[in-house]
């Protein structure tokens, strides 16, 4: 049967009208390409045509539901480069999806706008909820609206081999893991966050490919780009020859493609850094304008984890840069965790966790932007001093930093509820963007593990590689050494399931992100994100002040943090102490108060030019009227 010439320019199976599905896949070295039906009758082929640029396509009378693979060269047959999904794994047939078909009730959703106001959440599908599906995370959203969150920010979804991933082992790129349900589970998903208020974004991974289940270089190794270091596996090819274009297209394809046929508000893309582009126009540029261009008025956020935090990646394109519109920065998180656990190893060695450190990442975005960094034996950073603070990513947990741990211990287990409240006090205050792990809210004693479900040999090497990367850590090289065990298989990955019985058990520390989540968001000064209305000081090697400047009556604002033993400040000299002329300094919230499970600690306020500053300790103090009696 000769095909029909009607040919969608998208890569995949895309349904066309009822009962046909044009069909596009790049394979520039293969003679011919089939379209592999698997039928209850057998198997059945359609060829593809070869076309302009390396590419076979057709559109066949093929409906919505079916399975396939293309056979190659009439030989092996493998599943779809671009399957919208996977149901029985990376291993398994594609079936063809018709996105068109789900009634989306979002219609009056306009996306998101800026970064300004945002509150970001991270969470796993597969750990979020005891069931680790699509629907019943969806049931969770009203309470992360309760909270105060503004954006969902979900693990990547690319379909993995095993019955559960961590989620950067990603081997299909364009099918939502089977594992956690249908693609349009998924689109209800969306559609909930959005009839909530909420948006919602994809973790994306584009400078690899898992190691199981990959079958692109079946169709062309120009997807990948061996001149590159890489540590995870295969770079993936933007700029090396003629194979750059189909590949780049590739990938840019399936980021409008989320964004498009799933409505997500945004993509978090993953080690850009990784991204190794030297062509005129970076990979990343194209990316962020193509991605906004498929959504038309649609507003979109799109962030990128960069470890150098190279602030290329938020200059606008038209300056030079990349024009994502976050950044993510460890440094922060870095010098909280040396000061929350008093450890410098590994690559937190060039922290030292002090008021200085937290107080410039608070100010100046963060501490390395360009000075030499021990740990890695060259200078590390840019300049980021004058960046909108907005634009930074700030977290004091995030999936990597936990599972890079021993035993991927929460921060108040670590650190002590004390100094974990004072902490987050700080964190949820800065202008910077706020992102919270999932559990964090409620302060979940549940770790975060790494793990996998590969094949036996598979999973060997994978922990073997695994206890390698931890051992860097002196202290968890000596547990390993001494016969300590690092599961990275289903122990961990039941370990890591938040007990969502803790959410009602932690009351105190849910009150206390709520409350401060509200102050960020209702406060006048608070919520301004404005670095020209904000100054510091250093107390002491544990203990610093930031003074938001309010206009007109809304008054100024303290945040006092001390992370040492108590302070008594007398005499007072430090001039951002004082109170605005013929007003005093009155408390709005304290980390120790018994509502928020604290010993109830308060401040003893300025009088005679003294302050006394509980230790393990934040207070947040507004400027207010004296009242003469």
């Amino acid at each position: 049967m000769k095909p029909t010439k009607h040919v969608s320019p998208g890569l995949g199976a895309q349904p066309v009208d009822e009962g046909r599905t044009a069909f596009r896949v790049w394979a520039p070295q293969r003679r011919t390409v089939d379209v592999c039906l698997m039928e209850l009758g057998g198997l059945r082929y359609l060829p593809l045509e070869r076309a302009a640029g390396g590419y076979f396509e057709a559109a066949l009378p093929v409906p919505v539901g079916a399975l396939y693979k293309y056979r190659l060269d009439g030989g092996d047959a493998f599943p779809d480069p671009c399957s919208r999904f996977q149901p029985e794994g990376p291993h398994g047939p594609s079936r063809v999806v018709a996105p068109q078909k789900y009634g989306w009730k979002d219609t009056a959703w306009r996306g998101l706008a800026s970064m300004k106001g945002q509150v970001f959440y991270e969470l796993h599908v597969g750990t979020f909820t005891p069931e680790g599906t699509y629907a019943a995370a969806a049931a969770k959203l009203p309470l992360l609206k309760d909270l105060g969150i503004t954006v969902v920010e979900l693990m990547p979804l690319h379909t993995f081999p095993g019955r559960f991933n961590w989620g950067y082992d990603g081997v299909t790129l364009f099918a939502p893991c089977a594992v956690y349900g249908e693609p349009d589970d998924l689109r209800r998903l969306v559609d909930e966050a959005h009839r909530l208020g909420l948006g919602i974004i994809l973790d994306v991974v584009y400078n690899h490919l898992g190691p199981d289940g990959n079958f692109l270089s079946q169709f062309s190794q120009g997807y990948f780009n061996p001149k590159y270091p890489n540590e995870w596996g295969d770079p993936t090819n933007f700029d090396d020859g003629e194979a750059a274009g189909p590949s780049r297209e590739f990938f840019i394809q399936n980021a409008c493609m989320w964004v498009s046929e799933y409505h997500f508000d945004g993509l978090r893309v993953d080690a850009t850094q990784s991204l190794y582009d030297a062509s005129p126009r970076h990979i990343v540029t194209e990316l962020v304008e193509r991605t906004r261009a498929a959504v038309g008025s649609r507003g979109l956020l799109l962030i990128a984890e960069n470890e150098p935090q190279d602030v290329k990646m938020v200059t606008p394109a038209a300056q030079g840069g990349n024009g994502a519109d976050g950044l993510w920065v460890d440094d922060f998180h870095h010098t909280a965790r040396v000061a929350a656990q008093g450890r410098s190893e590994a690559y937190l060695m060039d922290y030292q966790g002090t008021a200085q450190e937290l107080l410039s990442c608070a100010l100046r975005n963060s501490l390395y932007q360009g000075q030499y960094y021990r740990w890695q034996k060259k200078c590390r950073g840019s300049p980021l001093l004058h960046t909108p603070p907005e634009h930074i990513v700030f977290y004091l947990q995030n999936h990597d930093q936990l599972a890079n741990t021993l035993r991927g211990q929460r921060l108040q287990l670590c650190a002590g509820a004390a100094r974990a409240r004072a902490l987050t006090t700080l964190f949820l205050l800065l202008p910077q963007t706020p992102m919270v792990f999932m559990g964090q809210e409620f302060f979940a004693s549940t770790p975060f593990l790494y793990f996998v479900d590969h094949k036996p040999e598979l999973q060997k090497l994978v922990h073997k590689g695994r206890n390698e990367f931890l051992s860097q850590f002196p202290s968890a090289k000596q547990a390993l050494e001494e016969g300590h065990e690092v599961p990275v298989g289903e122990a961990s990955f039941r370990a890591s399931k938040l007990d969502w019985s803790e959410r009602e058990r932690n009351r105190e520390a849910l009150d206390l992100h709520r409350d401060l989540l509200r102050l960020r968001r209702e406060d006048p000064v608070l919520s301004a994100q404005d670095p020209r209305r904000i100054a510091g000081a250093v107390l002491s090697k544990t203990a610093l002040v930031l003074r938001y400047f309010g206009t007109g009556q809304e008054g100024d604002r303290l945040l006092l943090l001390n992370l040492g033993t108590g302070m008594d400040l007398d005499p007072c000299p430090e001039p951002l102490l004082a109170p605005p002329v013929g007003k005093i300094w009155r408390p709005l919230l304290s980390s120790e108060h018994v509502r928020y499970g604290g010993l109830g600690a308060a401040p003893t306020l300025p009088e005679a030019g003294r302050m006394l500053i509980p230790g393990q300790s934040a207070l947040v103090l507004t400027s207010d009227e004296e009242k003469t009696p």
